[in-house]
């Protein structure tokens, strides 16, 4: 049976780095729509890109075709340039031999791809994508609800 299609749009947004952050996902499959946000009081932009795309596959109830389209070009690279594959080859360090950061998360990410037929499609930021620019609201008001 064939799997359903899912079209994920996230973004992560933070007030220094580190400082507050706010992470935020659209799920689309046909007609329904589902959004999902959250943050933390003192965060990364990266970690909450991350966070969104976690959170975004975690709320699949079964294995589908995932279209994730992300601005976070940390985020793309990984899985479209075979960064993670090669950090993975080099125990979890970078070419210049440091530990990859943000490893906890990737941790989580890595199997809930796995568990999907996943495609990162990279869009460009705060452009003419009324969807990305969507979920960048989405993240900065989860955001703003963490700064004191």
């Amino acid at each position: 049976m064939p799997r359903k299609h899912i079209t994920i749009y996230t973004d992560g947004a933070c007030s220094g780095n580190p400082g507050p952050g706010g992470w935020a996902a659209l799920l689309i499959h046909g007609r329904h729509r589902k959004e999902l946000s959250g943050g933390t009081e003192r965060t990364t932009n990266n970690r909450m890109e991350l966070q969104a795309a976690i959170e975004a596959l975690r709320a699949l109830k079964e294995p589908c075709r995932v279209t994730l389209h992300t601005d976070s070009a940390y985020l793309a690279r990984a899985f479209n340039d075979g960064w993670l594959d090669a950090w993975r080859r080099r125990g979890w360090k970078t070419a210049s031999k440091k530990p990859v950061e943000n490893q906890d998360l990737w941790r989580q990410l890595i199997p809930l791809v796995e568990q999907h037929d996943v495609t990162f499609v990279k869009v460009k930021g705060h452009a003419d994508d009324e969807l990305n620019n969507y979920v960048d609201r989405l993240a900065v008001a989860a955001m703003d609800a963490y700064k004191r």
